[in-house]
């Protein structure tokens, strides 16, 4: 069946709604020149401005699925946390088995060591996302309380699961030879782990948002989440498609936690559940269902939380709340609401 039936809804935006999406890309850059304002130093500001745009990405990683999985299901996973917690630990496991590959001082073999890290975490958190969504989803669409409740049952299940295999203590993830250390630009000292980062971070929402906007399984997945009975009444297995994006996420899931994990350098059970905090915030700022808000979003707390620990650290324990409020004081929906048909 053509997919020209579905794309029409989908690409007529009046001119007045195009233009207002324009202005949430200007709170990024308006930031960073606060950010530079308020800090002072031009090299202490490039610091604190990487380091935030490395946070804001990796945080753009894990919520990015929960946002679609959102968007397009309806289902409020509060075991996304879970997915980020294994995949951490799956990461360490596999960085453990190559430990040569780690301590080689060559990049490029660094680099191959978390490439596999990465697929293996996504690899397993993938398959979980599979099992999570087929027992502890499935029989509760369109009832969000049991959700709530369900998936947080699934996320101390989880946790508990951490536990008996890693084991209760927290767990050092010692970052390969050639990513530790900083690289020097003037007076700016610049983490080499966080320019990886933004870098996966950036290639992750080009090749995202690629695939959304001109793929016939993007287009199907957009659709989707404007609306579902469409999608389904042109002939196509929404659930499938539910199914195979639930497992995405749970996927981007695992590759954010192996990325958190090496940033913080410690992991633990817990760690999925602690940094959802800053996921829904993301979540909500950027607009349920919506890729592109999840990116600007994230980008503003990651800013955000890093110049604010500068200027005024006591601040930074708020800022982000902060943010959320002011974001949904301005645009109740968030910064690009997905529109539902009605």
């Amino acid at each position: 069946m053509s997919d020209t039936a579905i794309r029409p809804r989908l690409e007529r935006r009046p001119l007045s709604d195009r233009l207002g999406a324009a202005v949430p890309l200007a709170l990024v850059p308006a930031l960073a020149l606060a950010g530079f304002l308020a800090v002072g130093n031009p090299s202490t500001w490039l610091t604190l401005t990487v380091a935030g745009l490395a946070m804001g990405l990796m945080i753009f990683i894990m919520a990015s699925g929960l946002t679609i999985v959102f968007g397009l299901m309806d289902v409020i996973n509060f075991g996304h946390g879970a997915f980020i917690s294994v995949g951490a630990f799956v990461g360490f496991t596999v960085l453990g088995w190559l430990a040569g590959w780690t301590a080689d001082p060559r990049f490029m073999v660094n680099l191959g060591a978390v490439f596999i890290a990465i697929i293996a975490s996504m690899a397993a958190t993938g398959a979980m996302g599979y099992a999570f969504e087929r027992v502890i989803v499935m029989p509760v669409y369109g009832q969000h309380l049991k959700q709530i409740l369900v998936t947080m049952g699934g996320l101390i299940i989880a946790q508990q699961m951490i536990h008996v295999i890693w084991g209760p203590d927290a767990i050092h993830l010692a970052r390969p030879e050639s990513l530790r250390g900083s690289i020097v630009l003037g007076e700016a000292a610049i983490e080499k782990y966080r320019l990886l980062a933004v870098a996966i971070g950036l290639g992750l929402f080009l090749a995202m948002r690629h695939i959304l906007r001109s793929t016939k399984i993007g287009l199907l997945v957009r659709a989707g989440v404007e609306n579902g009975e469409m999608v389904e009444a042109l002939g196509y297995r929404i659930r499938r498609l539910f199914l195979l994006v639930f497992m995405a996420g749970s996927a981007l899931a695992g590759l954010g936690g192996v990325m958190w994990g090496l940033y913080q350098e410690t992991i633990t059970a817990h760690m999925g559940s602690e940094i959802m905090v800053l996921v829904f915030i993301v979540v909500i700022i950027g607009g349920l269902g919506s890729v592109e808000g999840c990116f600007i979003g994230a980008l503003l707390v990651g800013l955000l939380s890093n110049y604010t620990a500068f200027v005024a650290p006591k601040v930074a324990l708020v800022s982000t709340i902060a943010l959320m409020v002011a974001i949904l004081m301005w645009r109740p929906q968030g910064l690009y609401p997905v529109v539902k048909a009605k």
